[in-house]
C-alpha cells in the first residue's frame, strides 16, 4: 500500500494514482515486496527541523529517507520537501512532476536497498532512476 499525505504543503497537479501505479511497478520489478509507503509532503522549513532532529544535518534536502523494510517486504516513510523539488525542478529544467516523480523513485530506491552516497552508487542509482521514470 502507497499513502499520501500533507504535512504544511500542497503539490499542484498530483495524481496519486498515476503515482502508486509507478512506485508498485518499481518495487516489482526489483524483486521485493510491497508493505507500507508513506509519502509525506511538507515545506522545506519542516524538512530542515527534521534532517537536524534526526539526522544531525544543518542543510535542506529534497528528501529523508525513513526505511522499515523486512527482508523482501519494502515499507517506510518518504519526507519529500515540495519547495526543494520546485527548486530543482527549475534549476533542471524539468517540469514540477517529472522531478517529484524522480525523487519518489529516489526513496523508493533506497527503499530497495540502493545507496547513493560513492559516485559509483550515485550512477546506478541515476541510472535505475533514470529507467523508472521512462515507465511512469
Amino acid at each position: 500500500m502507497i499513502d499520501f499525505e500533507n504535512i504544511d504543503a500542497e503539490v499542484p497537479g498530483f495524481k496519486p494514482e498515476l503515482f502508486v501505479l509507478g512506485l508498485t511497478s518499481l518495487v516489482s520489478e526489483e524483486h521485493k515486496h510491497l508493505g507500507t509507503i508513506t509519502v509525506v509532503f511538507c515545506s522545506d522549513e519542516y524538512l530542515l527541523e527534521m534532517n537536524r532532529r534526526h539526522l544531525d544535518h544543518d542543510y535542506f534536502t529534497d528528501i529523508i529517507t525513513f526505511d522499515y523494510c523486512e527482508g523482501d517486504l519494502v515499507s517506510g516513510d518518504l519526507f519529500i520537501s515540495v519547495d526543494r523539488v520546485l527548486e530543482n525542478s527549475l534549476k533542471e529544467q524539468v517540469g514540477f512532476l517529472n522531478e517529484l516523480a524522480r525523487v519518489c523513485v529516489h526513496g523508493v530506491l533506497h527503499l530497495c536497498g540502493y545507496g547513493d552516497k560513492s559516485s559509483s552508487e550515485r550512477v546506478v542509482m541515476r541510472n535505475k532512476e533514470d529507467h523508472y521514470l521512462r515507465l511512469f
